[in-house]
């Protein structure tokens, strides 16, 4: 999209472009925006502790580091773990992903500042959307986001075994206009979402125009300021991009911003030039090429 309008929109293998795919990690990317309009509409801080949230947490023994975590941190990808690589067996079967998380959190070396790039830590997230809300964050999501972009309402959508879940996560097939849940009906933080591309460009669009879709205001500007400034320099395995609040900066002299999600989903924003550009993919590990890609064919032609 140039301006406001579509410049071009392809489809390859018999999709559709209205089909909807999950757009994996693209949906931590939209979590940061259900929490700029959380904050905007004075339900939280960002320097609030998390345990704020959870007064009948029991601590384990001798953790301290815990207590100390902020939203903040969770957004920044800054957040201490005590896991090396992320347990999903264990989160997953769990009843309650939220409260396994918490019991993976903190750990002896403290709060470092690290970056640490995590899909199930920050689950914590969606449960205090809805914590803060008074509603379940896919309701949440709708009224405020979905709704006012001309976005069909996202549904909860549940799996009753292991199998179904890689179902989910791994089939060719075009998904509906559903969001992943835990069993107890909580949406996932981390991945989930399914969206058309269309669907994404609206978003970014409405990330373009800081926070304004249509004439109409969606969230504040200074989020959306705040949520695509660097906050963290990730490291090699990251190609030393920034790290906003759940926003990869691709090139903060511009403010080149992105949401990326496995598989290749993109959504890649241009501010200087007024464009962006949506990319839905199914499943395949360990796609890197979408942002070389954007910006080595698609940017010179805009």
């Amino acid at each position: 999209m140039k301006k406001g309008k579509v410049v071009y929109s392809d489809t390859w293998n018999g999709f559709d472009g209205q089909d909807h795919f999950h757009i994996a990690s693209v949906t931590k990317s939209i979590i940061s925006l259900l929490i700029g309009i959380a904050v905007d509409k004075k339900l939280m801080n960002l320097d609030q502790k998390i345990l704020e949230f959870y007064p009948d947490y029991q601590m384990k023994r001798g953790e301290k580091t815990i207590q100390q975590i902020t939203i903040r941190h969770l957004l920044t990808m800054t957040a201490p773990y005590k896991f090396k690589s992320e347990p999903w067996t264990k989160v997953c079967s769990s009843p309650d992903w939220s409260k396994t998380v918490l019991d993976l959190m903190g750990g002896r070396r403290g709060i470092t500042g690290e970056f640490k790039y995590t899909t199930l830590g920050i689950q914590v997230l969606s449960d205090l959307i809805s914590k803060v809300s008074g509603i379940s964050t896919i309701e949440f999501a709708n009224a405020v986001l979905f709704s006012p972009l001309g976005i069909k309402p996202r549904i909860a959508y549940t799996v009753k075994n292991k199998e179904e879940y890689i179902d989910f996560i791994t089939s060719k097939e075009p998904k509906k206009s559903v969001w992943f849940c835990e069993s107890n009906g909580n949406v996932t933080a981390g991945f989930g979402l399914c969206m058309s591309s269309l669907e994404m460009a609206k978003i970014g669009q409405m990330c373009l125009e800081k926070g304004v879709y249509q004439n109409q205001r969606i969230i504040s500007a200074n989020w959306i300021k705040e949520m695509t400034s660097s906050s963290v320099q990730c490291g090699e395995r990251f190609g030393f991009m920034n790290y906003g609040y759940l926003w990869w900066i691709i090139d903060p002299q511009n403010n080149i911003f992105a949401a990326i999600g496995d598989g290749g989903n993109v959504i890649y924003i241009n501010p200087v030039k007024e464009f962006i550009v949506t990319v839905t993919s199914t499943f395949k590990p360990a796609v890197f090429d979408r942002i070389q890609f954007i910006q080595e064919h698609i940017e010179p032609m805009m």
